[in-house]
C-alpha cells in the first residue's frame, strides 16, 4: 500500500451498508464511511475496486486490491483464504419472505426454497433450517443480493437469508417483509492477503483507534440508527 488503500467491493444497492458507486467512483453508506475513517487514520485515500462478489477475495490474493471491505462475515471458509482485521461491525441474520406469508420461524420454511449467497454465513444458517431447501446464489453475479431479491419477488425462491441490517429497509416494502431474525452475532472484518500481516495490523490498529475515540460509533448512528452500536473499546 502506498498513498492509496484499494478496497474491493461489489456494486450493489444495499442500504444502509452501501449504495451504487457514483460516476466518480465514490460510494456512500456505513461501510464506505467507516473505510474513510480508517483511511484518514492511516493517512491514505480510498480507491474502490468494483468486482463481482466471488472475485473480491481472489483479487486480494492476487494483489489487484489491498483488502476486501464488503460485508465479509468472519467465517472459517474465508479465514482459510485471507486474514481478517478486528471487526468493524456485528450483525444478526434475518429471513426475507413474501409479505403476509406467515413464514415466521424456521419450521415454517420446511420444504421451501431458501436463497443465500454461496459460501456465506447466510447459506450456513439456511442449511440449519430443518427440511428447508437451501438455494445458493453464485457470487459471480455483479449484484447477487439484487438477484436474490428479484428471485423472491418472482416466486423462484420462497425466502432469502441475509444480515439483518441489509433487510431492515424492507420494513416499508409492499411485497416483502422480514419473517424472523436469528441472533447469530456475526462479526464482519476487512479481509487482507495472508502474505500482508503488516497491512492487516495497520488496518486493525486504525479501527481500534476510531472505536476508542467514538468516531466509528458516530458513523454507525448516522447510517444504522435502528441498531445499537455493537463494538466496545
Amino acid at each position: 500500500m502506498t498513498g492509496t488503500l484499494r478496497l474491493a467491493c461489489m456494486d450493489s444497492d444495499a442500504p444502509p451498508l452501501f449504495g451504487l458507486a457514483r460516476p466518480d467512483g465514490s460510494r456512500h453508506g456505513y461501510e464506505p464511511a467507516a473505510a474513510g475513517l480508517v483511511a484518514a487514520e492511516l493517512g491514505v485515500s480510498v480507491q474502490w475496486v468494483i468486482l463481482p462478489w466471488g472475485d473480491m477475495i481472489p483479487a486480494v490474493q492476487q494483489g489487484r486490491a489491498d483488502a476486501v471491505w464488503c460485508g465479509q462475515g468472519i467465517i472459517p471458509e474465508r479465514e482459510a483464504q485471507v486474514d481478517f482485521t478486528t471487526p468493524y461491525a456485528i450483525f444478526d441474520e434475518a429471513v426475507l419472505v413474501p409479505r403476509g406469508s406467515g413464514r415466521t420461524d424456521a419450521a415454517s420454511l420446511r420444504g421451501l426454497r431458501v436463497a443465500a449467497i454461496d459460501a456465506s454465513a447466510n447459506l450456513a444458517l439456511a442449511k440449519t433450517f430443518d427440511g428447508a431447501v437451501p438455494v445458493p446464489f453464485d457470487g459471480a453475479s455483479d449484484d447477487v443480493f439484487g438477484d436474490m431479491v428479484q428471485a423472491l419477488r418472482r416466486g423462484e425462491v420462497d425466502a432469502v437469508v441475509d444480515d439483518d441490517v441489509v433487510l431492515a429497509p424492507f420494513d416499508d416494502d409492499p411485497e416483502l417483509e422480514v419473517g424472523f431474525t436469528v441472533a447469530t452475532r456475526n462479526r464482519w472484518g476487512v479481509g487482507v492477503a495472508k502474505e500482508r500481516p503488516d497491512l492487516r495490523d495497520r488496518i486493525s490498529a486504525a479501527l481500534d483507534a476510531v472505536i476508542v475515540n467514538g468516531r466509528l460509533a458516530e458513523v454507525w448512528r448516522t447510517w444504522i440508527p435502528r441498531l445499537a452500536f455493537p463494538l466496545a473499546p
